[in-house]
Formats: C-alpha cells, sequence, structure tokens
C-alpha cells in the first residue's frame, strides 16, 4: 500500500492561496529614481544657464535683424536678461523654500519654456528685450530649486556627488554656449531660442512624474516682502552699475549714482535682514562656515572665470581672426578638462580638506592664467600661445568649481536649502557680471593696432590672474563640519 506523500504548506490549492496572500501583504519597494532625478533637474538648471552666455554669438546677426537698432539698445538682449536673473534668484529661493521647491522648479521652467518660444517670434527689439526679462524670471525660479530638490529628495549618501554634477553640467553652459550658439546662428539666431522648447518639454513632464513633492505646506505669512523689493533693487542696481560702466565710465555720475543706491539698499536690507521675524536671507545662513567661504570663493573664481572666457573669444576672433565656429570649437579643450578634473577631485577629497582641493584648482586656473599672459603674440599661435594656457586652466576648474558649488550647499539645514543655493548662485551671477565688466573697462576698444591690442588685453590677463589666485586664498577657510564635501 502507497501512502501518499504530505503536502507542504506552500503547495496546492490552500497553499497558493496563502502564498498569494503573503505576497500580496508585502510591501513592493519603490524604484530608485534617483539617477533620472539628477539629470532631469541639471539639464534643466544648464539650459537656464546656457542662456545667459548662448546670445553673445548670436548679437551681431540680431542686430541685422532689427536695423536701425544702436548698440545700447542691443545690449539690453545681454544686460537685460543677467541683472533680472541675478535680482531675482535669492527671492525666488525663499518662495521655494516657503511654498514648495517642485512647484517652484516647474513654474520656472514651464515660464522660461514659454519665453523661449516668445523671444524666438519676437516681432521687435524691445519685444525681444520684454521676453529675455520673463526667461530671467523663469530662470530666477527654476535654479535654486533645482538645486534644493537635490539636496532634499536625494538619499542622503547621493547629495554631496548630485551636487557636484549640478555644479559641473551648468559650469559647462559657459564653456559650450558658443559652440552651441555658433552652430545655430548658421541657419537663423531664432534658433538659439528655439532648442529650448525640446528640453523644457522633456524636463516638465519627466519631473512631473519622477521628482518628489517634499515640500511641507507651512501656514505662515509669506517672507518679507519689502525685503524681496530691496534686494531686487540692491543686485539689479549693482548688477546694472557694473554693466554700464563701460559706456557711462567708472567714475561717471550714473555709475556712481546707482551704485550708491546698491550700497545704500544693502545696508537697509542687511538691517532688516536682522530685525524681521521672516527675513528673505536668514542670519542663521551665515553662521556657517563653509557657506560664507565658499561663497566669497565662488564670487571672486566667477568674477575671474568670466572675464577669463570673454577673453579668450574675444582675443581669438579679433586678434587670431577666428570665425564664430572657429573659435567655439577652438574653446572646446578646455571645458573637456571639467568633467575630467571633477572626478578627480572627489577622489582627492577623501584624503585631504576640500579647501585645499579647491585652493590648488584655483591656483591652476590662475597658473593656465599667468601662461597665456606670458606666451601671448601677434600674429597668435592657438596651437602654442593659448591652447596650452586654456586647458590648464579648464583643469583648474575642473578641481574647483564643484567642490565649491557642494560645500556651500552641503552643511545647509534642508528648509534653508533653496534659498542657500540662490545665494551661491548670486554670486555666481555677480561674478560673472563684474568681470565682464572690469575686462570691458580694460580692453577699452577693439578697432586698434595688434600691439595695442595685445597690451589691453594684458592687462586684462593680470587681472584675472590675480583675482584667481584671491580666490586660492579663500578657499582655504572652507571647512564643511565633516572635514570634506
Amino acid at each position: 500500500m502507497r501512502l501518499a506523500a504530505p503536502r507542504s504548506a506552500g503547495t496546492g490549492k490552500k497553499g497558493c492561496l496563502m502564498h498569494d496572500v503573503t505576497r500580496a501583504q508585502t510591501p513592493r519597494l519603490p524604484r530608485d529614481h534617483s539617477t533620472a532625478i539628477v539629470w532631469v533637474l541639471c539639464a534643466a538648471a544648464f539650459m537656464a544657464m546656457l542662456d545667459v552666455f548662448v546670445v553673445n554669438v548670436a548679437f551681431t546677426r540680431i542686430g541685422e535683424s532689427y536695423r536701425g537698432s544702436s548698440l545700447a539698445d542691443l545690449s539690453w538682449v545681454l544686460n537685460g536678461y543677467a541683472i533680472v536673473y541675478a535680482a531675482l534668484l535669492i527671492p525666488a529661493g525663499r518662495f521655494s523654500d516657503r511654498f514648495g521647491r517642485k512647484a517652484g522648479f516647474l513654474g520656472g521652467l514651464g515660464m522660461f519654456t514659454l519665453a523661449s518660444l516668445a523671444c524666438a517670434v519676437a516681432p521687435s527689439l524691445w519685444a525681444l528685450v520684454a521676453f529675455r526679462v520673463v526667461q530671467a524670471i523663469g530662470a530666477a525660479a527654476l535654479t535654486p530649486a533645482s538645486l534644493g530638490l537635490l539636496i532634499t529628495v536625494l538619499p542622503q549618501a547621493r547629495v554631496p556627488g548630485a551636487v557636484k554634477i549640478w555644479a559641473t553640467t551648468s559650469s559647462f553652459s559657459a564653456a559650450f554656449g558658443p559652440v552651441v550658439g555658433g552652430a545655430l546662428v548658421e541657419a537663423s539666431w531664432r534658433w538659439i531660442f528655439l532648442i529650448n522648447l525640446p528640453v523644457g518639454v522633456v524636463a516638465g513632464i519627466s519631473a512631473l512624474r519622477l521628482v518628489p513633492d517634499l515640500g511641507k505646506r507651512v501656514r505662515a505669512r509669506a517672507p518679507d516682502l519689502f525685503g524681496v523689493a530691496l534686494l531686487v533693487v540692491v543686485i539689479g542696481a549693482l548688477s546694472l552699475g557694473l554693466v554700464k560702466s563701460g559706456e557711462w565710465s567708472w567714475t561717471g555720475g550714473a555709475t556712481l549714482s546707482v551704485l550708491a543706491v546698491a550700497v545704500v539698499g544693502l545696508v537697509v536690507f542687511v538691517v532688516r535682514m536682522v530685525r524681521h521675524p521672516d527675513p528673505v536671507v536668514s542670519p542663521a545662513l551665515f553662521r556657517v562656515p563653509a557657506f560664507v567661504w565658499a561663497n566669497t570663493t565662488v564670487l571672486a573664481f566667477c568674477t575671474a572665470f568670466g572675464a577669463w572666457f570673454l577673453s579668450i573669444a574675444m582675443w581669438l576672433e579679433n586678434a587670431a581672426h577666428f570665425t564664430t565656429v572657429e573659435t567655439g570649437l577652438a574653446i572646446v579643450p578646455g571645458p573637456i578638462m571639467v568633467p575630467i578634473f571633477a572626478a578627480v577631485s572627489q577622489r582627492l577629497i577623501e584624503r585631504m580638506p576640500v579647501g585645499v582641493v579647491v585652493g590648488a584648482g584655483n591656483l591652476l586656473f590662475a597658473g593656465g592664467v599667468a601662461l597665456v599672459l606670458a606666451t601671448a603674440a601677434t600674429p597668435v599661435h592657438y596651437a602654442t600661445e593659448v591652447l596650452p594656457g586654456w586647458m590648464i586652466s579648464g583643469v583648474g576648474i575642473g578641481l574647483a568649481l564643484p567642490s565649491m558649488i557642494a560645500s556651500a550647499a552641503v552643511d545647509l539645514p534642508p528648509e534653508q536649502s533653496a534659498t542657500g543655493s540662490a545665494v551661491v548662485n548670486t554670486a555666481r551671477q555677480l561674478g560673472y557680471v563684474l568681470g565682464v565688466a572690469v575686462l570691458v573697462a580694460l580692453v577699452g576698444s577693439l578697432s586698434v593696432a595688434s600691439d595695442r591690442l595685445l597690451t589691453a588685453f594684458q592687462h586684462g590677463w593680470w587681472f584675472i590672474a590675480i583675482v584667481a589666485a584671491v580666490s586660492a586664498a579663500t578657499a582655504l577657510g572652507i571647512t564643511p563640519r565633516a572635514g570634506r564635501s
């Protein structure tokens, strides 16, 4: 007589039912979208920063489309964006912290994308300037919100690396802007704005689906609106004074008046910040040493970088007589060094303080400038006189920039992440504006003999090298809590 084998608890109809119940009761782990989130947020920030630089190469073609416009009028296509972008970064970051970073990001991205379409079809110069201002408002909203989201929605272990990717990709915008712009302008300058549409739509849909909304809806009064207005006036007046100093002269009454408004407004803003119960920028941020030193370093570094980048582009176009496309391609080798040495920087800061790594990067940056300063001559030989120093400076930028941005943001309390990142980006933008303004003032006219042109550029390169060396010294004060970023 054969005995039937006993059924295990997991077999048969009843066992299958029990297995199904157990499987149904087991919670399904959410998929990790961290990598996709990083690239979506970085792509949007890259696009916003790209428009700070890409219009430079289309400047002449835009003027040809709107005949009869003066150079001063055309300059507002650039300056209108730069001034509004810099002025609104901190208020936009503050409102994102208060009312939701995802909402701030999506709203800013939508505004930027629609304004890009409007820029592409602008019927007149002043319509283009107006749409560029709307673009800047959107860019100012999405930039700090994107970095704030990286800091708050990712696993803590991934935050430092993600912030460095964000800093590296956005720094590419300054370098690749002329390459992208030069290629698109060959078809039409309007394409430099139309290219933003597919990027904006894809990034917006992806962010809507992938990025969690962790913002807490706080039933508190809005941030100090008078303080917001003061800050916009301060940064707007400072940016205006800097970008118009070449036209008005540094000692002219208009320049001094605008800068005086900025100084007085800043004093009132600081008093307001200390006394108001809900200030635009919390004084607590400035009690984080890494934040203070990193912002100081970012301001000096970006002053040097903004002037350095523009000086090389101008030197190649006006002294070497490169075309726009040739200039863009000649600029590429420097930026290629950035991601490579950003990875090297990550390894180095595992073994030494981040301030030392950033300082070394900034010294290399200064050394690259000094090499071009020592070898530049007319006629220009790009391969021997420009390329070596340009690549060395790219190595330094790769070592320094991602780590200094990460050091500024990583120690901030989560509820201040978007505001803090906005302060960092405001320092960055003001550095670009200051660097360009000083370079233009030092170089003066480009319509001079080659020997005088070389002397003028050498004055600019001395300024850049000195400021880069100063940023190396201030970098030594960057000391996050754990001594690493």
